[in-house]
């Protein structure tokens, strides 16, 4: 296996703890340790009197049955506990997959979702969504491009970077498309319960199909990735099992502070993502605004869930000079399109789950009329 340079987290490294406003991050505001310990009376307590030693490979009952309660048809056992997202799609598309095979993959994507089944020497075929049509994705590309040999259709709802969501009539035909096919769907969902609309929110894949895997971290929703807990959900037993077993060649198990912490906030998930999306939806006010008084310059598709959107920019210049001099001149860091493929280069990923983005817009405003 050779990996490529994962390029956006290698943009990342290079302006995420020097820029003074972020402004292309695609998580929500994180929350500091005395604020979530502060959410129950002998939290504190309860931490400073934590055993530091191995925690359960699996991830600990109390963390995995907390999980399971952010589904209705997903039981604790049902659930295997990783070090966040990026760890957790590492071993699946290890387990899961076989040189030779064919994987579908949903457009633009996070990269390690594409780029660890290629090392593998997966074919991997990209299922792009249409920016035309606030990048909806269209089954009949999908039904195009699927072969013998498709093992899984990986994709990602509420996706990032363009904050679309399908309807659930999308995703039931997408699960009978499977039955009748053959293929598995792999569903990265780190943006589920951030919908404006709760009506929106849609099923997890696990719970529509046996066959099927979702994906969940702490890092993006609930605002805590400096826990570095994420979990695959799934009712095929057997995959977790052998998920389980790779795992040892991995991280074995997890931090126990940050398996404490983690089923502390899930108790209180209804709190922490009320909070989360009463600052996207503050946020997204005021970016509409904005885009509505800069249209000369930027093509904007609202999304419809999560803290992300993948504005465009008009005329020649593409993102990745405009982000640069955004953020060598103003703080201001944004991600350029490019880093999800050529393709994408008039386009560049904003984030509004952080409470500082009127400070950061502002500063983006002056930059833009000194230029």
């Amino acid at each position: 296996m050779k990996l490529s340079p994962f390029h956006l987290e290698r943009y990342f490294a290079q302006h995420e703890f020097s820029a003074p406003y972020l402004l292309g991050s695609s998580d929500c505001e994180s929350w500091r340790l005395d604020e979530l310990i502060a959410l129950e009376p002998n939290a504190a307590e309860d931490l400073a009197r934590l055993h530091l030693g191995y925690t359960e490979s699996l991830g600990a009952p109390g963390l995995r049955a907390a999980v399971a309660g952010l589904y209705e048809k997903i039981d604790a056992d049902e659930v295997l506990v990783h070090a966040g997202a990026g760890e957790a799609i590492f071993n699946f598309m290890n387990v899961a997959l076989q040189p030779g095979d064919h994987v579908v993959v949903q457009e633009p994507c996070y990269q390690s979702l594409a780029e660890v089944a290629h090392s593998i020497g997966a074919q991997v075929t990209p299922w792009v969504g249409d920016p035309d049509r606030g990048w909806a994705l269209d089954l009949r590309d999908l039904e195009r491009v699927l072969t013998p040999r498709t093992r899984w259709v990986v994709v990602n709802f509420p996706h990032n970077p363009t904050g679309f969501l399908p309807t659930r009539a999308f995703l039931d035909e997408l699960v009978g498309l499977s039955r009748r096919h053959g293929f598995r769907l792999f569903c990265d969902e780190v943006y589920r319960g951030l919908e404006q609309d709760p009506a929106d929110r849609l099923p997890a894949a696990a719970e529509l199909d046996e066959r099927a895997v979702s994906l969940g971290v702490m890092s993006k929703s609930f605002g805590l990735a400096g826990l570095r807990i994420g979990w695959i959900a799934s009712r095929d037993a057997r995959l977790l099992g052998e998920m389980a077993r790779f795992k040892d060649y991995t991280t074995i198990c997890n931090a126990a502070p940050s398996e404490f912490l983690a089923t502390l906030a899930l108790r209180h998930a209804d709190a922490i993502l009320a909070r989360n999306l009463g600052i996207v939806k503050d946020n997204l006010a005021l970016l509409d605004v904005f885009f509505a008084d800069h249209a000369s310059r930027f093509e904007w598709t609202r999304p419809i869930a999560g803290p992300i959107a993948f504005p465009r920019l008009r005329g020649p210049q593409g993102s990745d000079a405009f982000c640069a001099d955004l953020v060598e001149k103003a703080g201001v860091m944004l991600l350029p399109g490019s880093l999800y493929g050529p393709e994408y280069a008039a386009s560049f990923r904003l984030g509004f789950g952080r409470r500082n983005l009127p400070e950061a817009l502002s500063r983006l405003e002056a930059h833009l009329k000194q230029g």
